[in-house]
């Protein structure tokens, strides 16, 4: 469904069905004016409350690749999850996709006196709290980074 959300959630709407897209605005400078454009706040995911037989009429939608699941199962996003982000976007905060993190995770350090430094992440607030070990010696050293300038590792 790669850029093509907003596709996927109008023809899921128009089958009648409860399709939720939550988006976030960017203002982007043209050469003659500032335009506001909405993007994805969840790049390439739609959600959409269907019935297992409904599944077959989703997948067929233009742009749709696939239903999240466990094999040919789908599995429902937790619901106070999906309402978390609907209250998120009700109460006209800025909000905006950032990399998924978590505590354990091996990152990387992007940009700064620490660019490419790689560590693991102990805690996730503002800033995050990264620990960086020197194996042979079995001795770490904590530093706090901000969490925008840290990525996870592969």
């Amino acid at each position: 469904m790669a850029r093509h959300e907003k596709v996927v959630s109008n023809c899921l709407r128009a089958q009648g069905l409860e399709e939720y897209l939550p988006l976030y605005i960017v203002r982007r400078q043209w050469s003659d004016r500032i335009k506001r454009i909405e993007f994805p706040l969840l790049t390439g995911y739609v959600f959409c409350r269907l019935e297992p037989r409904q599944m077959r009429s989703v997948v067929r939608v233009p742009g749709v690749v696939h239903v999240l699941g466990c094999g040919s199962r789908p599995e429902p996003v937790p619901e106070s999850e999906v309402v978390a982000i609907q209250r998120l976007q009700g109460s006209k905060l800025a909000a905006w996709p950032c990399p998924y993190l978590r505590t354990g995770m091996a990152v990387r350090v992007r940009s700064g006196a620490l660019s490419g430094v790689v560590g693991r992440l102990e805690r996730i607030k503002n800033p995050c709290r990264l620990v960086l070990s020197v194996d042979l010696l079995q001795r770490s050293v904590a530093l706090e980074v901000d969490p925008e300038v840290v990525e996870a590792l592969d």
